[in-house]
């Protein structure tokens, strides 16, 4: 691997490019008419998840388009999950579901067999690291434990992740069982990740936003401060992004109790507030994905503010969350241009 290259794997360790390196989450996606046609061929959400042929080609889709510094594994955060035999699926127009797990089944977990499901991933990521422009990041991913369990514990995505919430204050040792192995699992999962070809790993936790300051300690802080051990351990180098969406003023001390080498912001962190967080390290965002919707000069003016705050140290541009399906392709390579236009 010649990280020298990767303008990303530049920034995770520590060095500020004029203008940074770009990437969004949920590249790869419905907003894409490439990516609609690939998807319609698929069958079924998870069967584009586990064909290498498929979520290869996905994968590339926006690399091709826009030329990001970085290329994200097209998978999901439920494939963990789905290797536990939690019947997972998902249903048009209602999202993931799944078997809801109590505490009996929290009790009958193992890992064994969990990887070897997900071969299917790794055999992506290995192709793609081929497949990719040498100068392009390949990043791995997976959902952090509190987030993967919301889903878990309901059987379904919630607004407020309250079955999860309830559970954890009725059954606090299971809980916390549940979201130490998951941690552990994970951590297997990004190690096998790493293996197989990814530069840099990010730890989604897109449920942070509900909990509050002892929750997110115990649920949020802990689980992946266990996974990023966990994996340093065994890959020291390994380069890792950890994104707490909706975490606010607990980011702080995130990076500094997870471990993480950046910290993902969501949107509503405000500029200032990121600026001091960047001194402690880079980050990664965070441009609201509704003005990548909006385009024009609401969506110019605010990348030129995130640059004028955040350019001059170390900084990954992103979206505050992920693409949503109805941007404009073309609001997209208006984006890329001002970014990259920026010196």
């Amino acid at each position: 691997m010649t990280g020298t290259h990767r303008k990303v794997l530049e920034v995770l360790s520590g060095k500020t490019l004029a203008p940074p390196p770009i990437w969004l989450m949920r590249q790869a996606g419905r907003y894409l008419p490439e990516y609609r046609e690939t998807r319609a061929s698929a069958g079924s959400f998870l069967e584009l998840c586990y064909t290498p042929d498929l979520a290869v080609e996905v994968t590339l889709q926006p690399i091709r388009r826009y030329g990001f510094d970085a290329a994200i594994l097209f998978s999901d955060i439920l494939v963990i999950p789905d290797a536990l035999r939690r019947n997972v699926r998902f249903e048009e127009g209602h999202g993931p579901r799944m078997d809801p797990i109590d505490e009996d089944g929290i009790a009958q977990l193992r890992a064994e067999g969990v990887i070897g499901h997900l071969a299917p991933v790794f055999e992506t990521v290995s192709r793609l690291r081929r497949e990719l422009p040498e100068e392009t990041t390949l990043l791995g991913f997976c959902g952090a434990p509190w987030t993967v369990a919301t889903y878990m514990i309901a059987g379904r995505g919630t607004p407020d992740q309250a079955p999860a919430r309830l559970f954890a204050y009725r059954h606090p040792k299971a809980f916390d069982r549940l979201l130490a192995f998951l941690a552990d699992v994970s951590a297997d999962y990004l190690v096998a990740q790493i293996d197989a070809g990814a530069d840099a790993v990010q730890i989604f936790d897109s449920w942070a936003g509900v909990l509050g300051e002892e929750e997110f300690a115990r649920y949020a802080v802990e689980p992946v401060r266990r996974m990023i051990a966990s994996v340093r351990a065994r890959r020291p180098s390994a380069r890792i992004i950890a994104f707490a969406k909706g975490a606010g003023l607990f980011l702080k001390d995130y990076r500094r109790l997870t471990g993480a080498d950046a910290i993902g912001l969501d949107w509503s962190v405000p500029l200032s507030f990121a600026a001091e967080l960047q001194k402690d390290g880079p980050i990664q965002g965070n441009l609201d994905p509704m003005r990548v919707v909006a385009g024009g000069a609401a969506m110019e003016s605010a990348i030129d503010r995130i640059l004028d705050v955040l350019g001059q140290g170390p900084l990954i541009f992103n979206l505050g969350h992920g693409i949503t399906p109805d941007a404009d392709p073309e609001n997209v390579a208006a984006l890329v241009a001002r970014v990259r236009g920026r010196r």
